[in-house]
């Protein structure tokens, strides 16, 4: 446990540290969006790139791990439009839900990672983020308009736009072709990638709206529980089912837990959802993650040493 909490306290620190500066107003109110928007054009996908071009293709677990990730997700999903179905969600909850549950704190996941199993959990991590992130986008661009219905072309129009998805395919394909980030170009992206998890960090405590929790209070529980415990409990379940390695488990598991994306917040405006349960939520699941990460990978680390 202390190891966890060692490795895990500075990560939740940067965040509550964003939410205090930018409540400080410092350095700018223009400062936050700008951040952003650098972290997630450049800084962001030369993380991903860079892990995807130098990643273990030949990895025997990939085949079962990418079945795990699409378990897991698949079992949300189909959970996710049961529930519609009896409870009659319009688009604009089910949209909001359907991101609380599905989609996941990506800076969060790989600082976290990067803290606990080093390079070789990074490059795993961004063979998974090539499978989810499209998957999850996907799903909730079709959430959102599920009642006035759209296009294949609007559902794919925001993966070919997105820079993190584009960044997971450049690197495949580098990695693929063999060869390698030559010239320094490795330490260039590398300088760019550290400088990003601190500040994609910062950017989510500077996002937070604890104004938001209030009037929701049932859906924001149970929106959470599912997401930060039960979520990571199928992983654990998916992930022993496949046989996965230790380390692959891990970070599924620890996918599956994290809190919801800051960014859900933008794609629910933008598409018309509801904003003030998408804020709730992705608060919500972001403060209690600090406690909730720490006791599913102490239940998990616990449970693969009781199996071995």
């Amino acid at each position: 446990m202390l190891t966890l909490f060692q490795a895990l306290w500075p990560l939740f620190a940067l965040i509550v540290g964003g939410y205090l500066l930018r409540r400080w107003d410092f350095p700018g109110e223009a400062f936050w969006p700008a951040a952003e928007r650098l972290n997630y054009f450049i800084l962001f996908p030369a993380l991903l790139f860079s892990s995807l071009a130098t990643a273990p293709l030949d990895n025997p677990a990939l085949p079962r791990l990418a079945l795990a990730v699409f378990i897991g997700l698949g079992a949300g999903w189909v959970a996710l439009l049961l529930a519609r179905r009896l409870l009659g969600w319009p688009a604009a909850r089910f949209g909001a839900l359907t991101q609380g549950l599905l989609r996941f704190n990506t800076y969060l996941g790989l600082a976290a990672i990067g803290s606990l199993h080093g390079k070789d959990g990074l490059a795993i991590a961004a063979l998974m983020l090539a499978l989810m992130v499209p998957t999850v986008n996907l799903m909730s661009v079709w959430a959102l308009t599920a009642e006035r219905g759209v296009s294949l072309g609007g559902l794919l129009r925001p993966m070919a736009r997105n820079p993190l998805i584009l960044a997971c395919l450049a690197g495949a394909l580098v990695n693929l072709a063999g060869v390698g980030l030559p010239g320094g170009s490795d330490r260039l992206l590398n300088l760019l990638a550290v400088a990003s998890l601190p500040l994609g960090l910062l950017c989510v405590g500077a996002a937070l709206r604890p104004q938001e929790l209030t009037g929701e209070i049932p859906a924001l529980a149970w929106n959470c529980a599912l997401r930060l415990l039960a979520m990571p409990a199928l992983a654990f379940a998916v992930a022993l089912g496949l046989r996965l390695p230790s380390m692959e488990s891990a970070i599924l598991v620890l996918f599956f837990a994290l809190p919801t994306a800051p960014t859900a917040y933008v794609l629910t405006r933008q598409l018309g959802g509801d904003s003030h349960l998408m804020a709730g939520i992705i608060t919500l699941q972001t403060l209690l993650a600090g406690a909730s990460l720490l006791l599913v990978m102490q239940l998990m680390t616990g449970s693969t040493s009781l199996a071995g």
